[in-house]
């Protein structure tokens, strides 16, 4: 096993990729107990289709991803906010509007711009091998300004996401924190559709939030153990997905799963007892 892990460390992009998903993990849990709790989950899977979207019209202007996923990604998890607070369309409703309509534009860019070629797949389905060094740094800063974020305001997001209404008489600018929850989702999206893929990346964001609300019952306790079984269930993924050959991104998604279950049935045990 220690030798495995060693000999995954002597290659660069391994490094990386673990620095980055590690990171990347943290943010996409933290972020998912409260996107969970107020209904948004699937947030994290419309970003993902957004993001597909402006790759593909980055791939075909032949200029930086990240310089344009970013801010497209970001400008939609506004958009969807004020979407979702309009009487007329719903939340789910307009992640569904959303979503389709980036992922039916990506694909119309892409086979414009001649079909599907390597870049793009790797953000369909995630690669481990796609992140440079550049990309790393990028990668690295921004999810330390989504932790950091998000640390900071910890106890102004625990007020909005149980009882808005009442934050909002409190005097706390829910309508900001709504914002900024949207923002730091959308960049976490972002920085992790690289190693997971547009069509994975929502699970980092479900998967350790349901696992950890099936066994914790306050919010601090459950941010804490979703965001644990978050980088535990990406280092066991990696280290499989090495071992024997397999999709990084799928093979992390698998272990998620099985957290599930258990955390499922370790729940159902401790309610019985």
């Amino acid at each position: 096993m220690f030798e495995l892990i060693g000999q995954m460390l002597s290659y660069p992009f391994l490094v990386r990729a673990l620095i980055v998903g590690v990171l990347v993990s943290l943010c996409a849990a933290l972020l998912g107990v409260t996107l969970v709790l107020k209904r948004y989950s699937m947030i994290g899977d419309g970003l993902s289709h957004v993001g597909f979207g402006a790759l593909a019209i980055a791939a075909a202007l032949g200029t930086a991803p990240l310089a344009v996923c970013i801010p497209v990604v970001s400008l939609a998890a506004v958009l969807l906010l004020r979407l979702s607070e309009s009487a007329r369309v719903k939340g789910d409703a307009a992640i569904a509007l959303i979503s389709s309509g980036s992922l039916a534009v990506g694909v119309l860019v892409v086979s414009l711009a001649g079909g599907m070629n390597t870049d793009v797949n790797n953000y369909m389905f995630g690669s481990i091998l796609s992140l440079s060094r550049g990309d790393t740094v990028l990668s690295v800063a921004l999810a330390v300004i989504v932790l950091l974020l998000y640390l900071l305001f910890f106890n102004r997001l625990f007020a909005v996401t149980f009882d808005e209404t009442f934050a909002r008489a409190t005097g706390t600018k829910a309508g900001f924190y709504n914002l900024l929850v949207a923002l730091l989702t959308a960049v976490t999206v972002v920085l992790g559709m690289r190693m997971m893929g547009a069509l994975l990346i929502s699970s980092l964001i479900i998967f350790p939030a349901l696992s950890a609300m099936r066994v914790c019952r306050t919010f601090r306790r459950t941010a804490v153990t979703a965001a644990v079984l978050s980088v535990v269930c990406f280092l066991v993924g990696t280290v499989a997905s090495f071992a024997w050959e397999l999709p990084t991104g799928a093979t992390v998604v698998a272990v998620n799963i099985l957290a599930f279950a258990v955390c499922a049935v370790s729940g159902i045990v401790k309610r019985k007892g």
